[in-house]
């Protein structure tokens, strides 16, 4: 797909990956409508890309709030021709614990922002985009999700989150394959450890283990080499229904 000029929408895009991804995708030439949560700084990084990027304050669970967010891009930038999904969260619980049980509406919300969440938008954006024109080879547009290696190699406490982007990674090919005659093509990414506002939390001493467990580099991974790959995908027709981890070669321990 030709970028300049074409709208996507990036969930998820006022920090981390989805910041990342939103700007790399403007200075590509494209106009971004960044959906992220009331309170973000998705306003402060619509602002700063300047006239060809909008905000859009949203919970991606919502029905009624994605459908306001493609209906303003395709209000505002005159369609849309990629949606991709960064907004996520994460969790720490096991499925037994020293005090029982783990939360049942823990794992109900986890699976419900990553999994639901994720298909929620792809459904309503789908919509959109096959209202547009095909190019040479009938393809209209791209969706792109976020799942992780955790989908592969979950760990301790890992289970929710796991089973979330476990989801995210089974839609990949049945979706690519429901939307193949609208000409949309479905791609997932599954990141590993990357430098993103949740690391940020850690102390440095635990942020430099977590890099050097990577093989290959050694390192945590740039939220800029994952913007890097889905520019790349949306770029590149023949990818499809693909799963590819960006992960510098890492397989997860236990813990």
């Amino acid at each position: 797909m030709e970028l300049k000029g074409k709208t996507a929408l990036v969930t998820g895009g006022a920090s981390g990956l989805g910041r990342a991804t939103a700007e790399r995708l403007h200075a590509a030439g494209m106009n971004i409508l960044i959906l992220d949560r009331e309170g973000s700084d998705g306003a402060k990084v619509a602002a700063a890309l300047g006239s060809n990027a909008a905000f859009e304050a949203s919970d991606v669970t919502s029905a009624e709030l994605v459908k306001k967010a493609v209906d303003a891009a395709v209000s505002r930038f005159g369609g849309l021709h990629a949606a991709i999904n960064c907004a996520g969260v994460g969790t720490a619980a096991r499925t037994l614990s020293k005090t029982g049980p783990m939360d049942l509406d823990l794992f109900k919300h986890v699976i419900t922002v990553n999994l639901v969440g994720t298909f929620n938008v792809c459904r309503l954006a789908s919509e959109a985009i096959s209202r547009n024109t095909p190019n040479a080879d009938g393809e209209r547009g791209v969706l792109i999700n976020t799942a992780s290696i955790a989908a592969f190699d979950g760990q301790i406490g890992q289970v929710a989150y796991a089973a979330s982007k476990g989801g995210i990674v089974s839609m990949a090919l049945p979706m690519a394959r429901d939307l193949m005659k609208n000409g949309i093509r479905v791609c997932t990414i599954a990141p590993g450890i990357f430098d993103t506002p949740m690391l940020a939390l850690l102390p440095d001493e635990a942020r430099k283990a977590l890099g050097e467990s990577v093989p290959f580099p050694a390192r945590l991974g740039n939220p800029a080499e994952y913007a890097l790959l889905a520019e790349h995908i949306l770029q590149n027709p023949m990818l499809n229904g693909e799963v590819i981890r960006l992960d510098g070669a890492l397989r997860m321990a236990p813990k």
